[in-house]
Order: structure tokens, then C-alpha cells, then sequence
């Protein structure tokens, strides 16, 4: 497709629900050897901030892992800039590969070496910028990165639309305001799971939920909005002629493609990037490369309207389908879309679980040290139930998880903090209930923007690791946003699965089945949500709580003014 037929709005939009045929009848499922020799399988692949994870299901009842993998990975900070190198992406990737293979023929005697649809997905955001020849211009910036603060209020402004500081259009026209020799050079950027995706393909594509993140998506024609384009390309002519031409949106962003839209195939080259034993056949088909708000979405069943889901890692972040456009510009609110492209207001919180995972680690490291060793399952287990024990309000303890900028916050760089008076009851209960609240402090305040705009929800669904531990973050997580939140078995396999959900929807979208239609019917029809509603103790705990916590947020600013940024390490890894 060319950038003017983009501009035109030609992506063909999926039907009306109304008038989609139900999924075909589920077929018997074979036993999983067979299933994984024949290829009747999907693979699904994600790109988390500590984890690369690969999941296996079945093609017939895609509920159903066959096998995993995983590789733990870290973020560096190299020049004050978050980023993770190439060869770190291509030697993760493949040993999360390596690792799910191991896992098929340990658990079912069978070697994939092929698959009946491939899926990648990745942290969204950020910036990866190439010249012609496919060369990367400057280390990967990653969403966590809040250097962007001019580019993206005057973007804001000009396009009427909040522009985050993570977007890729805040960093590529930051790059424009400070005038970086690269831009000279430029012919495309991409997101992580778009890079990836032209690796093992050669097409330069992205899923309308992962392009949203770059630039707003006009939800009539799913695709780049052609007007604001039109006004970007219009301030670059003003404000950089000189680079104008070669930085024109049309011509360097991926071509955007809706859930169930082919997107390529693999290639021999790119079977080799993900599996240099050479056993991994090319010609496999891959859907449309899509970020972890997305696979989030697929993977609690959330992409209707009136659903949400909150998603917990490194980062964490709520996700919910509108009915309606918002009514006003609100700083706390990114508008992105579903895969299949409908409008979803998103509130994102760049700290999540990696404040919380170190302190489980150190106190991991002291049951070590005195003599009585536990896994991290097993402490993060004991912790959590601690905090049952905690006061409904933290004790009067505060727990910042700030190790990144927060823009919702306002603070342009985090410092953890961990803050009591006299006389706050210092216990390990509190303590830990404190921590469990942190987790979903700056996503309170900003979930509150979404009332003021009286925003309908029926169902909020919450994934990842840190609600493996039953009756614990779903409970405090129920109190914060004082609505009921459900929990699936699939909750700590999250976006790697749901992208491998999205992977084997391939061959329902050709017959017309919505993706809402084959996530209700096929995929989560058996499914038993586990769901807690909120607790009057816990809504007015986290209330007490809460408005404390918004008070302190000048103790952060201050501590962020007052102690240099030292030297980074990795964090510990989120569960």
C-alpha cells in the first residue's frame, strides 16, 4: 500500500459485527505431538521490559499451551537513555526460542519445525530509527525514556490530541527540536515488535494497535489520522525545510494493518535470525506485529466496548474500550486502539512491578543469609499474604516505585522512595501492603480522569505475574479502582500467549469472524474468571491512602532535584 493510499484511508476495515458469521465448530483436539509435528499450531513471541517470552497453543483450541520459553533481559541506561542493543534482541530472542523448543520435546516428545501462524509483540513506543541500507542512526529509545517533555507539548497543541512523552512521533520530533545529525540520514522508524517483524518478513508493517503508539489512528479508516499528518508535515516544512521532504510521515512510517490482515511470511533469512539450528522451515504466514497493550487486551477478552484490563509488569497500565470519543484532552489519557482498531483510552504508568520485585529480592537474600532459602515464588507468596495482615490504609507508610520518570506524576526521573512518620505503624504487613499499593498508586490518579469524563465499564480483567498470588493484587488492585476485577488462568502468561492467540485468528478472519466473536466463542467460551469485588474496608483504605500518596509526590520532586541520578544496574526482573 503507498503512503497516499494510507492517507486515503484504503486499509479495508473489518466488517460489522452484525453481520460476521460465528466461528466454525471446534474440532476434536488431536494429542499435542501430533498437533506440534503437523504445524497445526500458533507461536507467539513478546518482547516484555525483563522478559522474552514464547508460547505454543494449539490451533484448535488456541486455550491451550503446549509449550513455553523464556530469557530474562534488562534495560541499560547508556547516556542517560534507556535502551536495550540489538544483540541483546536477536541472542534473547533466540534463547526464548531455544527454550520453548526444549520445553515441546521434553514435555510431548515433538520438535517444532514449523507452525501454523507466527505472532510478535513488544513493549510499545519508543524509537528506532534506520537509513536505507537498514543501519540503526542511535541507540534504541525505549517508552521508559521522558526526555521528550518540548516535543511533546507542542505536538499536543498542534494536533489537539495528548501526545505522551513515550510516543515515537514526541521522539522523532524531539529529535527535530534539537536538531540530531541522524535526521539527515533517516528513512524509517519503527517500534520493537515492528523491527522484529521486518527481520523475519522484509515488510515494514505494524498493527494498528502498536501504530497508535506512534502517531494517532483515525478510527474510521484504522490508519494514521490523514489530517494530522497533513499538520505535521506542514510544521516541518515551517520549522525544518531543510529535513521536510525526507521526514514526511508518509514515507517513514510502517504501514499500518487491523488484527486477522496477512502480513507476510517468514523468511529463510529470518528462520535463521530465530533458529540458527536451522531446523525452523520458512513460509510461515505472521499476523500484523502488535505492542503489549494490545496482546494485553487480546489476552483478557477485553477488546469490546465497556471492557478494560489492567496490565502489570514493568510498567502497568489500564486499558478501556470506549463507546464514545472523549469529550476533552486530558495529559493522563493516551488514545490508542484494539488490534481490530477500535479507540481505547489508556492510562500508562512507566513504574510498575520492578520497585516491588527488588524488595522481594532482598528479602529473599536475607531468608538466604540467615540459614532458610526460599524461591522467589515461594517469598513473593509469603510477602504478599503478609500484606493481607497490613491496615487497610498502609499503616500510614508510603511506598513510591518512581525508578523511571512519571509523567502522570509529574516527575521527569524517579528516585524509590520509601516514606513514614513517627508514628506510622512500621510492621511487615503494612510495609508490604504499602509496596502493593505503590504498584497502583499513579495509575489511581489517573484512572480518575476517566470518570471525570464519565466513562461507562462493565468488566475490568487484570494479567501478569504479580497476580499469580491468589486473593492478594487482585483484592488491593479492586479496592483502588473500586469496581470488581476479574483473573484468568492465562493472567501470568499474559502477552506472549495473546499473541499467539492473535496469530491463530489468521484463518477465522478470512471467514469474516470479528476478533471480539472468535476471543468469546473460541478462545475464552470454557474460560473461569476468578473475579473479587472490592472490599469497603480496602476502597476506603486505598482512599486514605491515596490522597497522602498525592501529597508526597512533592517529596519525590525533591528528591529528584536534590539526588544525582547515580549509575545504573539492572533491576531485579518483575514476576
Amino acid at each position: 500500500m503507498t503512503a497516499s493510499e494510507r492517507a486515503r484511508g484504503d486499509t479495508p476495515a473489518q466488517p460489522a459485527p452484525a453481520t460476521i458469521p460465528a466461528p466454525a465448530p471446534v474440532p476434536p483436539v488431536p494429542p499435542a505431538r501430533d498437533a506440534i509435528l503437523a504445524g497445526r499450531t500458533s507461536l507467539g513471541i513478546e518482547f516484555g521490559s525483563t522478559r522474552i517470552k514464547a508460547c505454543l497453543v494449539d490451533a484448535a483450541d488456541p486455550s491451550r499451551v503446549l509449550a513455553v520459553g523464556s530469557h530474562e533481559w534488562e534495560n541499560e541506561l547508556v547516556d542517560r537513555v534507556w535502551t536495550y542493543s540489538l544483540d541483546a534482541i536477536w541472542s534473547g530472542v533466540q534463547a526464548a526460542y531455544a527454550d520453548l523448543v526444549a520445553d515441546a520435546e521434553r514435555t510431548h516428545g515433538a520438535r517444532p519445525a514449523t507452525y501454523g501462524a507466527i505472532g510478535v509483540s513488544a513493549m510499545m513506543h519508543g524509537y528506532l530509527a534506520f537509513d536505507a541500507e537498514g543501519e540503526l542512526l542511535v541507540p534504541f529509545r525505549t517508552w521508559r525514556n521522558t526526555s521528550t517533555g518540548p516535543a511533546a507539548a507542542e505536538l499536543t497543541e498542534l494536533l489537539g490530541v495528548n501526545i505522551p512523552l513515550r510516543w515515537s512521533i514526541a521522539h522523532l520530533h524531539q529529535a527535530v527540536l534539537d536538531a540530531e545529525p541522524h535526521l539527515a540520514r533517516l528513512d524509517s522508524i519503527t517500534t520493537l515488535a515492528g523491527y522484529v517483524h521486518r527481520r523475519l518478513t522484509g515488510r515494514s508493517v505494524l498493527g494498528v494497535g502498536d501504530a497508535s503508539g506512534m502517531f494517532p489512528i483515525d478510527p474510521a479508516t484504522r490508519d494514521y489520522d490523514a489530517d494530522l499528518v497533513a499538520r505535521y508535515d506542514a510544521l516541518l516544512a515551517e520549522e525544518a525545510p531543510e529535513l521536510a521532504p525526507g521526514l514526511a510521515l508518509g514515507r517513514i512510517l510502517p504501514e499500518v494493518l487491523v488484527a486477522g490482515q496477512a502480513a507476510g511470511e517468514l523468511t529463510a533469512e529470518g528462520a535463521a535470525l530465530l533458529d540458527p539450528s536451522g531446523a525452523l522451515r520458512p513460509g510461515i504466514p505472521l499476523c500484523p506485529p502488535e505492542g503489549d497493550a494490545g496482546t494485553g487486551m487480546v489476552a483478557t477478552s477485553s477488546v469490546a466496548p465497556r471492557t478494560g484490563n489492567v496490565s502489570a509488569g514493568t510498567s502497568i497500565f489500564a486499558m478501556v474500550v470506549l463507546e464514545r470519543p472523549l469529550a476533552s484532552v486530558h495529559h493522563e489519557l493516551d488514545v490508542v486502539t484494539t488490534p481490530a482498531g477500535d479507540p481505547v483510552a489508556m492510562v500508562h504508568c512507566n513504574n510498575g512491578a520492578s520497585e516491588l520485585a527488588a524488595w522481594v529480592g532482598l528479602f529473599g537474600r536475607f531468608a538466604e543469609a540467615a540459614g532458610s532459602p526460599v524461591d522467589a515464588d515461594a517469598a513473593y507468596d509469603a510477602l504478599f499474604r503478609e500484606a493481607l495482615a497490613g491496615e487497610s490504609d498502609a499503616g500510614g507508610l508510603l511506598a513510591y516505585n518512581h525508578l523511571a520518570g512519571e509523567p502522570i506524576a509529574g516527575l521527569d526521573e524517579g528516585r524509590p522512595l520509601v516514606v513514614r512518620t513517627p508514628g506510622s505503624r512500621f510492621t511487615l504487613g503494612n510495609f508490604m501492603r504499602a509496596q502493593l499499593y505503590g504498584v497502583f498508586g499513579t495509575l489511581a490518579l489517573g484512572m480518575r480522569a476517566l470518570a471525570d469524563e464519565g466513562v461507562a465499564l462493565d468488566r475490568m480483567f487484570a494479567h501478569g505475574g504479580m497476580f499469580r498470588t491468589a486473593g492478594v493484587a487482585q483484592r488491593f488492585l479492586a479496592g483502588a479502582l473500586d469496581a470488581p476485577v476479574s483473573v484468568a488462568e492465562t493472567a501470568s502468561e499474559g502477552g506472549a500467549w495473546g499473541i499467539a492467540v492473535l496469530a491463530g485468528y489468521l484463518a477465522e478472519a478470512e471467514r469474516g469472524v470479528s476478533l471480539d466473536d472468535y476471543l468469546r466463542r473460541r478462545v475464552f467460551g470454557g474460560f473461569a474468571f476468578e473475579t473479587t469485588t472490592p472490599h469497603p474496608g480496602d476502597v476506603a483504605g486505598f482512599g486514605a491512602y491515596i490522597e497522602q500518596y498525592r501529597a508526597g509526590l512533592a517529596i519525590e520532586r525533591a528528591a529528584v532535584e536534590t539526588i544525582p541520578h547515580a549509575a545504573s544496574t539492572p533491576e531485579g526482573a518483575t514476576r
